[in-house]
């Protein structure tokens, strides 16, 4: 009803100022701001508790349930009371299961306009709740509700078993199900159970083969969304997981845990035979074959054997002449990938390896061991450099000056 008034008393005010040729038309933001002034002066209905102001009595009155928290409508089939007759009347429609509001482009049906407003926003792709943190938009403002808790860290829903907290509701009932054991969701070929229907869902995939997740790069597919977005890496490069000691990226989280064990120098896996430890349990499977004398990997070409697959196939180059990494800098090939790598330092002129004598550095750890032997060229003291022959002498420093010689590139 106000809505009509106000509309009514804007177009007069459009009207009035239109009949006047002399005048220029005003613009809209004008013609609101004498429209809102006429309309505060007629306003005589103002609220004593908060001071909001209404053009009619019925309004204020309807206002004060708020304050005063009158509901006298109520629902005869589930006692629900509201403050307006209009709300009673939209909250029947869950009893009658009417649902007059219809959309026009998926058929879709609902009790109330507003609802159907807010789905159009699926067809629209409208989303007008932003986060002023981040900027990502929201199609529902409970979404944005939900994302804003990122930022603030806050988690209302705990659990009274566990005390773990979650940022909604629907969360902290899924989590309770590891504390009640309840699997609702059972697969219909196989009979296994999951407490989650997202759950059920992935697993119906190993049943149907399906895999709707497919590489825009490459063309493979994937049976989840977290595979694919792992599998991307490889084509953009991305790294996410860095070592906190020596600053090496990994694509996955077990590359890095694998990784520090280097560091810890943790190795968790003994050999039964020899007591020798390893870091990882695949480099103690490889080694047990020393004992076994398992070789079940043989080159066709030579009849040569070999305790891992990875071993062979690294053989097997020598008789392919295969070589699959290239330098991008000058285009030269390499059969084994820490070849490239070193050979990477001419390029960006890296020289990790320095003495520790001298300080000088070079590319190459061979270069360093050459370069160690001007150290180790033992120093005579002042009587034998005046016994010891001129020729000697001077050979001793044509040796040292040929291994000065050596390239630090």
């Amino acid at each position: 009803m106000e809505e009509n008034e106000e509309s009514e008393e804007l177009s007069e005010v459009e009207e009035q100022h239109h009949d006047k040729p002399a005048e220029k038309p005003l613009s809209r933001s004008k013609t609101k701001t004498i429209f809102l002034k006429k309309r505060r002066a007629k306003r005589s209905y103002t609220c004593t508790q908060c001071g909001k102001s209404f053009i009619q009595k019925h309004n204020l009155d309807v206002h004060m349930r708020v304050h005063t928290g009158e509901k006298p409508f109520k629902c005869d089939h589930c006692g629900n009371q509201f403050t307006q007759n209009i709300h009673l009347k939209i909250h029947m429609r869950i009893h009658t299961g009417e649902k007059p509001f219809t959309c026009n482009q998926c058929g879709h049906s609902f009790p109330r306009k507003d609802t159907l407003e807010i789905h159009m926003r699926i067809h629209t792709g409208e989303k007008p709740f932003k986060c002023d943190q981040c900027r990502t938009s929201f199609s529902y403002k409970a979404f944005l509700r939900s994302h804003m808790m990122i930022h603030t860290g806050e988690k209302p829903h705990s659990c009274d078993q566990c005390g773990k907290t979650c940022t909604c509701k629907e969360t902290l009932k899924s989590h309770m199900r590891v504390h009640t054991e309840e699997k609702p969701f059972t697969c219909d070929q196989c009979g296994k159970s999951f407490t989650q229907s997202s759950q059920l869902k992935r697993h119906m995939r190993s049943h149907t083969g399906e895999k709707p997740f497919t590489c825009d790069q490459c063309g493979k597919s994937f049976t989840r969304s977290t595979h694919l977005k792992r599998h991307m890496r490889i084509h953009t490069g991305e790294k996410p997981f860095m070592c906190d000691q020596c600053d090496k990226t990994f694509l996955m989280a077990s590359g890095l845990k694998k990784h520090m064990l280097v560091h810890t120098k943790e190795k968790p896996h003994a050999c039964s035979v020899c007591g020798k430890r390893f870091s990882q349990k695949q480099i103690l499977q490889v080694h047990q074959k020393i004992h076994t004398g398992v070789r079940e990997y043989m080159c066709f070409e030579c009849e040569k054997t070999f305790t891992s697959a990875n071993g062979l196939k690294r053989h097997e180059m020598i008789h392919t002449g295969e070589k699959p990494h290239t330098c991008d800098q000058c285009g030269k090939s390499f059969r084994h990938k820490s070849s490239l790598k070193s050979h990477m330092r001419v390029h960006i002129r890296e020289k990790p390896h320095t003495c520790d004598q001298c300080r000088k550095s070079f590319t190459f750890k061979s270069h360093l061991k050459l370069h160690m032997r001007i150290h180790a060229v033992e120093k005579p003291d002042h009587h034998s450099l005046k016994s010891r022959p001129d020729g000697c002498e001077q050979e001793r420093r044509n040796r040292s000056q040929k291994i000065c010689q050596l390239p630090s590139v």
